[in-house]
């Protein structure tokens, strides 16, 4: 069982000399072309958007929130396996200050704990896990970026490729990292560690 208190303990109380990342990965974001463009929003009338709508593929967004400024590492990938998985762990281990120990918050799937990844984290001791607790991920504070940017950008948005969805995507963590703010815990430590226990004995 993960310790719940390592996580919340993080968020609230972040150490010294290190950087603390909530991670994750937004699989299936799909570059949706509407059959028909929508109409603007104007006095009298709703904004419109037709349902119907072509696919033209996918992409995985990888994202790291730093809990202290909330700025964004962002990556992109077609697929999210742990060789994805580990190839974004080496863009965060290359674009943060290398004096800093990182604390990294993901899920505790699979990928997460392969063992290459693991053999990765053995050699790069700076790098620290924490996992979520499984049905807890509305722990990882990076889900709530991955909401901003749907309601934000994707869910009106047209894409006629993946690359244009890609392009879509990190201008909006450009954007994003202009004027970074991040997301604060307005409950205790003590209401967060309940609410997890409460989730967690409804699967039992």
């Amino acid at each position: 069982m993960e310790k719940l208190e390592d996580i919340v303990g993080l968020y609230m109380s972040p150490p010294a000399h290190a950087l603390v990342l909530c991670c994750d990965e937004k699989s299936q974001v799909q570059a949706v072309d509407r059959t028909q463009p929508g109409l603007p929003l104007k006095k009298g009338r709703a904004e419109t958007m037709t349902h119907d709508y072509k696919r033209n593929g996918t992409t995985t967004l990888f994202a790291a929130m730093n809990v202290l400024d909330g700025t964004l590492i962002g990556q992109c990938q077609q697929r999210h396996t742990h060789v994805e998985w580990l190839k974004f762990l080496k863009q965060i281990d290359r674009e943060t200050p290398k004096d800093k120990a990182l604390h990294l918050i993901a899920d505790n799937c699979a990928t997460h704990k392969h063992p290459v990844v693991r053999k990765w984290l053995t050699k790069h001791p700076r790098v620290m896990m924490h996992f979520t607790p499984t049905s807890a991920s509305w722990l990882n504070m990076v889900e709530r970026f991955f909401r901003d940017i749907t309601t934000e950008r994707l869910r009106r948005g047209v894409f006629t490729s993946v690359p244009e969805l890609v392009s879509a995507i990190d201008e909006y963590i450009a954007h994003h990292n202009k004027d970074p703010k991040p997301f604060i815990w307005t409950k205790s430590a003590r209401d967060i560690l309940e609410k997890v226990i409460r989730a967690n004995s409804r699967l039992h």
